[in-house]
């Protein structure tokens, strides 16, 4: 008996050392392959998920993640997600509101929120004289068609009282935005503020010189992205998702504490990053987005049933969905971690 009591102290004493990822490794638990897509190429706000995969993080909690990729967008990041191409990824819940309401019996779930303040922006000049969203009327505009500020671009109007059919849109890729805002061929343009902030900067534009009109300081308040799995995922290893929740968060807090460090995991990725810009980026996105009142009284991850439901009546007014969705055809938070090990650490 005696034997049998030292034998139980012990196994008590190696299980807190070496974790509960390593006890299952020990024992046969193969690690689960995950493909996962970023919303787009890699910038400082992506650099959370090289951190925790350079850490360690993702292979402690069971996962082995076979791919990392850039993505091409928010829409694109879910059709990935929801066609089985990729198991999981990140992008904005608007964009994923949207497929889940065209697409019944297919919803793709949420799991993480990462950005828990939308950071849609109209950006514009000083120099044009646009100082409050009403000033936009008569004047012109660029956006790509799929850009999430653009198209609920009629909302941010109505909370401003204008009208937005008296704005000139110009459909635009991506990389000719800032550049033809920067040139002075367009007013002004919509877009993640962290995104278009940096990428003016970095065309020469002088910051003084930039003006920033937030959604969620005019009456838009919205989440923004977040981690998606597909319900195959979910279904068939849900440990896999919870442990690449948790290993997220953790890589996240490292991001917050030292955003140095998370550039640093980027740039082995993309050696030709603007090691300085990009630490800019990601501490704007950290400021501004990540880094709310919520998270910090309640963590990283998660959201409030009531804002959701706004957000997504909000989204389906603007978007002119026929099908409301509630909010738990939106976000599952049974994958997170107790809110103790979800607070943000400095």
């Amino acid at each position: 008996m005696m034997a049998l009591k030292g034998t139980r102290r012990m196994t008590a004493l190696f299980l807190s050392a070496i974790g509960f990822a390593a006890v299952a490794a020990t024992a046969g638990a193969q690690p689960a392959n995950i493909k996962f897509t970023l919303d787009f190429s890699l910038q400082g706000p992506q650099a959370a998920f090289f951190l925790a995969q350079d850490r360690g993080y993702y292979a402690q909690e069971g996962v082995n993640l076979t791919a990392l990729d850039a993505g091409r967008g928010s829409s694109d990041t879910v059709n990935r997600v929801a066609s089985g191409a990729y198991d999981m990824g990140f992008g904005d819940i608007n964009a994923l509101i949207e497929f889940n309401a065209k697409n019944p019996g297919k919803e793709v779930p949420a799991v993480l929120m990462v950005y828990d303040s939308a950071p849609f922006a109209i950006i514009t000049l000083k120099s044009k004289n646009i100082g409050k969203p009403a000033d936009l009327a008569g004047r012109t505009a660029a956006a790509p068609s799929f850009d999430t500020p653009f198209r609920l671009f009629s909302l941010f109007a109505k909370a401003n009282n204008f009208d937005p059919t008296k704005v000139t849109w110009s459909n635009v890729a991506p990389p000719l935005r800032e550049p033809m805002l920067a040139r002075g061929e367009t007013d002004a343009i919509s877009g993640f503020s962290f995104t278009s902030v940096l990428a003016l900067k970095g065309l020469g534009v002088p910051e003084s010189n930039i003006q920033t009109l937030m959604y969620k300081d005019h009456g838009v308040d919205l989440y923004s992205n977040a981690v998606i799995a597909s319900p195959a995922l979910i279904q068939s290893n849900p440990r896999a998702v919870r442990g690449f929740v948790k290993a997220t968060i953790r890589g996240w807090q490292d991001t917050i504490a030292d955003p140095v460090a998370a550039i640093a995991a980027l740039k082995k990725r993309d050696p030709l990053i603007n090691d300085a810009l990009e630490l800019d980026r990601l501490k704007l996105a950290i400021q501004t987005s990540v880094m709310t009142e919520d998270v910090q009284r309640n963590g990283l991850g998660g959201v409030r049933a009531e804002r959701l439901q706004r957000n997504i009546d909000l989204v389906t007014e603007g978007f002119n969905l026929e099908r409301k969705l509630a909010p738990e055809q939106v976000f599952l938070d049974r994958f997170l971690p107790p809110r103790n090990e979800r607070l943000p650490t400095r």
